[in-house]
């Protein structure tokens, strides 16, 4: 397969076989956007202009705090409540109460990182499409991937039309829904073998979950796309 800077970020994503690759995609792009924002970009001008603007949201507050470099951390978070102070909460009497409420909801929903992985993750996905159309060592990669979540299942097929996939989009589209049916009809079975686990009457009280262990938190995976301890 013919690798370019483009593609080979993702056809590293789906050289493994665990889990939804588009799960595995975001929290890829996620972790290094975070890190550079509390490595080489703490002291960007650019950045921290953007930082100030947007915020973030409660995820990303909280991965930060929980990483190193906490002093980084407070000083982006000094400049952003300046900011806050300067623009939410001005003396203007010009500035009416809804503005200010318009203004305090623009920065409560708006987060700088979802931003930049929603612009990397977009860019990736469109990678997706173009090398399944021309590439076949990808498409036995895509095809053999045990499972897509559902919010990333409704991603892909949604842009599958978008693309202009001209020969190989029928066959992302069934391969998709195929790999995806499969895994929710599996994911199914695993839930009604572990709920008739608890049943006492049937089990002699001998409780054997066998796969279906770990099923309520595959399911919420599978459903969500984010994964619970």
């Amino acid at each position: 397969m013919r690798d370019d800077i483009c593609t080979i970020p993702v056809t590293e994503i789906f050289e493994e076989n665990d889990g939804c690759p588009i799960c595995r995609m975001y929290a890829e792009v996620d972790n290094k956007i975070t890190e550079y924002i509390l490595g080489d970009a703490l002291m960007e001008p650019d950045v921290r202009i953007e930082t100030n603007r947007l915020g973030f949201c409660a995820d990303h507050y909280e991965s930060m705090y929980l990483r190193r470099g906490r002093l980084g951390f407070a000083l982006m978070l000094e400049t952003h409540l300046k900011s806050l102070n300067d623009s939410v909460f001005t003396k203007n009497i010009l500035v009416s109460n809804s503005k200010k409420a318009s203004k305090a909801k623009k920065v409560s929903e708006s987060c700088f990182i979802c931003e930049k992985v929603e612009w990397g993750i977009s860019r990736m996905i469109d990678t997706i499409y173009r090398t399944y159309e021309t590439e076949k060592d990808f498409r036995d990669m895509f095809n053999s991937q045990p499972m897509f979540c559902m919010p990333h299942y409704e991603r892909l097929i949604s842009g599958i039309d978008k693309k202009f996939m001209k020969r190989y989009g029928g066959e992302l589209a069934d391969n998709l829904t195929r790999i995806t049916s499969n895994y929710a009809k599996s994911l199914s079975e695993d839930v009604t073998k572990y709920c008739a686990s608890y049943n006492y009457c049937r089990t002699d009280g001998k409780v054997d979950f066998g796969s279906s262990i770990d099923s309520v938190q595959r399911s919420i995976a599978f459903l969500s796309g984010r994964n619970v301890e």
